[in-house]
């Protein structure tokens, strides 16, 4: 099965992950990334940033487009990574994230296989 693990976070986290130094963070996600790579469970990852990030909603059939990623919600879409393994396993590899000692990370399965 194919999970997302989406990574939430909010100015709190940034400050928390930076204050630990940013480069430890990192280094945890490359680590991870190659060893999912390995195990053949890593699917797809990348971090998102905010800079042109814009929200697009139709309004009266006209689309109403503002600055930001910020909908109705605290914390903001900083990344995803896409797994292929159990949802057991998609759970641990969530909760080895160093953003979940923060911000939550949400694991969502996909609909459809992608590859079919």
């Amino acid at each position: 099965m194919k999970y997302m693990l989406l990574i939430y976070g909010n100015d709190e986290t940034w400050d928390a992950l930076h204050a630990e130094g940013i480069e430890q963070s990192l280094d945890q996600h490359r680590k991870l990334a190659e060893e999912l790579k390995a195990n053949g469970e890593l699917v797809d990852g990348i971090g998102l940033t905010t800079a042109n990030a814009r929200v697009v909603k139709i309004v009266d059939g006209v689309p109403a487009v503002t600055d930001g990623p910020f909908t109705e919600a605290k914390e903001v879409l900083a990344g995803y990574y896409v797994v292929e393994c159990s949802l057991e396993r998609a759970t641990e590899i969530a909760a080895r994230l160093p953003e979940a000692r923060f911000s939550p990370i949400e694991i969502r399965s996909f609909t459809d296989p992608l590859d079919s």
